[in-house]
């Protein structure tokens, strides 16, 4: 019993926010409570977004023409790959999509990666410093999926708005059944666009957290199973936090291109 307890007591830690709670200004675990931000999340990922930022801006600014060579083959060979996926992908020139879409996937790819990091690490590091509860792992953290999502979806209305215009209206009214059905076309748009945001969103979380939850039960076994079992879910992990990058950058081209399009 004492083992179950301690297992729990150990999955739980691991899977609890450090919290801000904007109605008492302190910091904290607060389960439940609507107005807290999860700091560990805002930290890890903002580290993440500047690193990876300036990371790319140093190596532009001191790329060199003909072979590259270190870091800048890296930076070079993620942008040529990008660029050439948007162009097969969104079939429109645009100075946002390929950009964006390079954004998305290494930011997106960099926040997955620390799940790599062993479980005990981070929480060892910053338990040193008074720092209890801290979640490293800022994709399985469903208020930052969701943000992510929900930026997408404004840049989908946007551009059904810019592309499309007047004939925005239109379409929404009269598609897909017909001007005598408007009502269940408004409400089949609706249906339509908020699913989305809220596949992107739930996608990636839900592959985040079960990786996370997966490591965190590996580090309860006993040392000589630990390493076996964590080489090969490792293995397997970096092929998910790849794939799930990769889809997450996918789907956003598309939802853009079709925000162009015609019904």
């Amino acid at each position: 019993m004492t083992e179950q307890i301690d297992s729990s007591t150990y999955v739980q830690h691991h899977l609890t926010h450090l919290m801000f709670n904007l109605h008492t200004f302190q910091f904290g675990n607060f389960p439940g409570v609507f107005w807290a931000i999860n700091v560990d999340t805002l930290i890890v990922s903002t580290l993440i977004g500047v690193l990876f930022l300036g990371l790319f801006a140093w190596v532009g600014h001191r790329a060199k023409a003909g072979v590259p060579s270190g870091f800048q083959n890296v930076v070079e060979l993620a942008i040529e790959k990008i660029d050439e996926i948007v162009n097969e992908s969104y079939g429109r020139k645009s100075k946002l999509i390929a950009p964006l879409a390079l954004t998305i996937f290494m930011w997106v790819f960099l926040m997955n990666a620390i799940d790599l990091l062993p479980v005990d690490l981070i929480p060892w590091i910053l338990n040193m410093f008074g720092i209890h509860h801290f979640k490293s792992v800022a994709t399985a953290d469903p208020m930052l999926t969701f943000a992510l999502s929900f930026s997408v979806f404004i840049l989908i209305i946007f551009y059904n708005i810019r592309m499309k215009g007047f004939h925005l209206t239109t379409e929404i009214l009269s598609q897909p059944f017909g001007w005598k059905l408007i009502p269940l076309n408004i409400v089949f748009r609706v249906i339509d666009e908020c699913v989305k945001p809220l596949s992107l969103a739930l996608r990636l979380y839900g592959n985040l957290f079960a990786g996370e939850l997966i490591f965190i039960l590996i580090a309860l076994l006993p040392w000589w199973a630990q390493w076996p079992l964590g080489a090969v879910w490792t293995i397997f992990h970096i092929l998910i936090i790849t794939i799930q990058a990769f889809i997450f950058m996918m789907l956003t081209i598309v939802y853009l291109k079709m925000a162009g399009e015609n019904h």
